[in-house]
């Protein structure tokens, strides 16, 4: 039985496709036919012809005009050839050189009137030309010509043909995903009516408007996609609801010992509303360095705890597990609410103490590393999960402390503030909270960038910090934890420093080589102030707070991105003095120098994450690569943010409409019963 071809077949089925061809076609992402339609130029050629007496040196230009001198094709080295001959161009004679093409000869001929395209040279009038577009009297016709992303197993010209034979071929199953309405709406062009326009423009107004209905649905079936994930995820349960009591909340807040910012009310706003909803909380907080998201967490668990929940609250590490056990057990000095701490180095003793609590009920909080996710730890009635810096944890460690719950509603918190673009495509199926206010009273840090030669002014900013009984932060740039050229430059620093400082005050080390507890131990006895000028090959703890620490060095710092600068920056500065941030590097790109510039000028996280994407392109906000940032054929999250957020505001829509309708035809089915 002969096996239908359709416009989703294997790309094999176009006629002219082997298996060599199709290769060299999936090598380009292109696997069905669909997908070949879906392979957009990503610049064209313009082939109208140039006026001779207005176009410039070095230009690509198309000339038209009679062919006054015979065809010549002479050979030179090997298997190297120019063909040479004359053409008369508004009465200018212009010598043409076609390199390597001498089958052209047979097609040119004195006194026939051709178009050529190539690189016109000024000074000596003539043209290096690359392609003869019509000879002897050939139709051309004026227009955009594609230019496709290609490689060595199949040219330009080769998926010219294909796209065109495809398109003549299987048009009319170009499926449409815009609703009629939306189309309408916007002035779109129909998808059918797109791709023919992309691939085969006339002028540019018709390629403009195919790029921008194409785009539009990209981030439109991409954000219905979204939107549906989210809807499987948020099953409505009655069971999720924690009817917390309002006046818990009003009496934590008012025996803080300080005013929550608006943002932080508004937050605690946010989460409380999720709380009341027959759906699973899903709500991603992100916070700028300092803005006070524990604050939010404290007041969400009180929420939980006045309805009889329990709360686990994970964190990457113990020294920040134990900050903020400290920080949370001081917020509920005046509340009746038992929180225990466990991590890795809990004695055996006191695990089993908790272990045994947490599933009886008298713990109604925990904060801890991995080990909350261990088999043996079961809850009584856990209601709510919080995971701080969520992207130092997997998908599965994630979803293993959220199933130690029947009906658990989750918190992520991270201090990385995520450009708005990646905000509505890499975490679009969560509910966004953002703290972009900080605490009255918390100072600028203040940021300079010197030349790497300049090791006069970073002694004297080192000396007058330890004068000043501040403790020192010293990075250096690190790529790769394996590349020992980045170690050495570590321990040259540490040393340097040693020789420098010491006995006086005591330098210590930190770097990827050390294991996890090295690290640990080394982290304290800074925090402690055993160590007063810490040198590191590794990014600081994200949310570790020293409050002494109030002078930062980074070296090299045109090697981190500004995200990543930022999240370094923020761990000065958290204490009563005023702090420095002092960026060491000698840039030798302009994004480097922009980036440097950018630090001295901003301490806004989020205007600095939408630059820093900006710089780098849609990689890894956190530093890592981030697998799950979608990758679209035309459109782009960072240029055309405006249409992205224009398309997910209409697949909300269009997503609770279809809801309405099937939930009423479904009543509707129900009375005719």
């Amino acid at each position: 039985m002969t096996e239908t071809v359709t416009i989703f077949s294997d790309i094999i089925h176009l006629p002219n496709v082997g298996e060599k061809r199709a290769a060299a076609l999936n090598d380009l992402g292109i696997f069905t036919i669909y997908d070949l339609l879906q392979h957009y130029p990503f610049r064209y050629e313009d082939l109208s012809v140039d006026n001779i007496a207005e176009i410039e040196d070095k230009q690509s230009v198309v000339l038209q005009g009679e062919v006054i001198s015979e065809p010549v094709v002479s050979y030179f080295a090997y298997r190297k050839s120019r063909l040479n001959f004359t053409i008369l161009v508004n009465g200018i004679p212009v010598p043409v050189t076609f390199f390597n093409q001498p089958y052209y000869k047979k097609q040119i001929k004195r006194n026939d009137h051709i178009i050529i395209y190539g690189r016109f040279d000024g000074l000596k009038k003539s043209l290096v030309a690359q392609r003869l577009l019509s000879s002897g009297g050939d139709l051309h016709e004026d227009g955009l010509e594609p230019v496709y992303p290609a490689n060595a197993g199949i040219k330009q010209g080769g998926l010219r043909k294909l796209i065109k034979a495809a398109y003549d071929k299987y048009h009319l199953e170009i499926p449409e995903h815009v609703p009629l309405e939306l189309k309408k709406k916007y002035r779109l062009i129909d998808h059918q009516e797109a791709v023919k326009n992309i691939h085969f423009p006339q002028d540019e107004r018709m390629s403009q408007e195919a790029v921008r209905a194409i785009k539009f649905e990209e981030f439109f079936t991409f954000q219905l996609r979204l939107q549906e994930t989210k809807m499987k995820k948020d099953q409505i349960d009655e069971a999720y609801i924690i009817n917390y009591d309002v006046t818990a909340i009003q009496r934590f807040t008012d025996s803080l010992s300080f005013e929550p910012t608006g943002a932080q009310k508004r937050v605690v706003n946010e989460v409380c509303v999720d709380f009341k909803s027959p759906f699973r909380m899903r709500r991603m907080l992100q916070g700028d360095v300092g803005s006070g998201k524990t604050m939010v967490a404290a007041a969400a668990v009180v929420a939980a705890h006045s309805a009889g929940k329990q709360t686990a609250f994970m964190v990457p590490t113990e020294i920040l597990a134990e900050q903020h056990a400290s920080s949370l057990e001081e917020m509920f000095a005046q509340f009746d609410l038992s929180l225990a701490l466990m991590t890795g180095s809990t004695t055996d003793k006191r695990k089993k103490e908790i272990l045994h609590e947490l599933s009886v009920g008298t713990i109604d909080l925990v904060v801890g590393t991995h080990a909350l996710i261990q088999e043996t730890v079961n809850f009584n009635e856990l209601g709510f999960v919080i995971v701080d810096e969520q992207h130092r944890f997997g998908v599965n460690q994630r979803e293993t402390l959220e199933k130690k719950g029947n009906f658990t509603n989750i918190l992520y918190m991270t201090a990385t503030p995520i450009p708005r673009s990646m905000a509505l495509t890499s975490y679009g199926d969560m509910s966004m909270s953002i703290i972009d206010e900080l605490p009255k009273g918390r100072k600028a840090i203040d940021t300079r960038w010197i030349q790497s030669s300049d090791d006069q002014k970073i002694d004297v900013l080192v000396e007058k910090a330890l004068s000043q009984d501040s403790q020192v932060y010293v990075i250096n740039a690190l790529i790769d934890e394996s590349e020992t050229v980045d170690l050495q430059t570590a321990l040259e620093t540490y040393e340097k420093y040693r020789s420098q400082y010491e006995p006086q005050v005591k330098v210590g080390l930190l770097h990827g080589k050390m294991t996890a507890d090295e690290k640990e131990h080394i982290m304290r006895a800074f925090k402690s102030n055993e160590i007063q000028i810490l040198i590191s090959t590794t990014v600081i703890e994200v949310g570790v707070d020293v409050p002494n620490a109030n002078l930062m060095v980074i070296y090299d710092a045109e090697r981190f991105g500004l995200a990543q600068l930022h999240q370094l920056r923020g761990r000065v500065g958290r204490g009563d003095q005023e702090a420095v941030c002092l960026l060491v590097g000698q840039p030798k790109t302009e994004i480097g120098k922009k980036r440097l510039s950018l630090m001295t000028e901003s301490q806004d996280g989020f205007y600095l994450s939408e630059k820093d994407l900006e710089l780098r392109g849609p990689g890894d906000i956190f530093g890592q690569r981030q697998s799950g940032l979608p990758k679209f054929k035309m459109a782009d999250i960072i240029a055309d943010y405006p249409i992205l957020e224009v398309a997910r505001k209409e697949a909300l829509i269009y997503i609770k409409n279809k809801m309405k309708n099937t939930k009423t035809k479904e009543i509707s089915h129900e009375n005719r019963n």
